[in-house]
């Protein structure tokens, strides 16, 4: 799965605002806006948010 829609769905699904989730997860605010204008993250970048988003996935389905 792309790693934007990932995201989404964790936006979507936390409530999660894209600057907080940006900056909790890899200390970058403009992380979500730059990667839906085309930005095409590292492999490492990719890893440090998917493991944040599966670290939180407890919280989501509460």
């Amino acid at each position: 799965m792309h790693l934007l829609t990932t995201i989404d769905r964790y936006l979507k699904a936390s409530g999660v605002p894209p600057t907080r989730f940006g900056r909790d997860a890899v200390r970058d605010p403009r992380l979500v806006h730059d990667l839906r204008r085309g930005r095409q993250p590292g492999a490492r970048m990719s890893a440090r948010v998917l493991a944040y988003i599966a670290d939180r996935q407890s919280e989501v389905a509460r």
